[in-house]
């Protein structure tokens, strides 16, 4: 009986999670699917890597809410058309800082924080906030990283018109040892080979 409670907890924290990645993407139309999609191919990368079956609620969970932190950002800037000036950058790059301090105060999900911090992290050491460079980025963001531009890419946004899957793909094989963990690609590499030749 105790077991089954904690499940249905467990589900409902889910399902709760589900529902702020929805309320997120209602605020900006244009990535509308993009959480969902971005987490179910994080997962299947996850376990290419071997990443322990443990750890993947946690990584699901961070996938989901990884621009959670956007809530705090002004529509002026999250929503504007074109490129952004050097300022609203600046308070755009702070989305990861935001996503972690509005969750960490929730003790159930600092395990999956990693992902919404340091998602935009790059291997060369070039990426914010932090500026981590190749393996002191956690293995999840590194993973959650080559996904998440995946989609976007695939996606159409005010400023830029969806790609194709094959110049994503060669664009993310570019990326390998720059923004891209060199491993995480070449796991990622096979699984999108399979749904680019089916």
């Amino acid at each position: 009986s105790l077991e089954r409670s904690n499940e249905e907890l467990s589900r409902a924290y889910d399902s709760t999670l589900e529902g702020w990645a929805t309320a997120l993407e209602m605020r900006d139309y244009e990535t509308r699917g993009h959480s969902q999609r971005v987490t179910a191919l994080t997962i299947a990368l996850a376990q290419k890597v071997g990443v322990p079956a443990e750890m993947l609620p946690h990584i699901r969970r961070g996938a989901l809410l990884h621009d959670i932190g956007k809530m705090a950002i002004p529509d002026s800037i999250l929503l504007k058309p074109g490129k952004l000036n050097e300022e609203e950058w600046k308070t755009m790059k702070m989305h990861p800082i935001y996503a972690y301090d509005m969750l960490y105060s929730i003790e159930f999900l600092r395990p999956a924080l990693t992902v919404p911090r340091y998602h935009h992290e790059k291997w060369d050491g070039t990426g914010y906030p932090d500026g981590l460079k190749g393996q002191d980025i956690p293995l999840e963001a590194r993973i959650f990283a080559v996904a998440d531009v995946w989609d976007a890419l695939l996606g159409e946004r005010p400023y830029k018109r969806p790609w194709g899957k094959h110049e994503a793909l060669e664009y993310i094989r570019l990326q390998s040892g720059l923004h891209f963990d060199p491993d995480v690609v070449k796991a990622f590499e096979s699984i999108i080979q399979l749904e680019i030749s089916n």
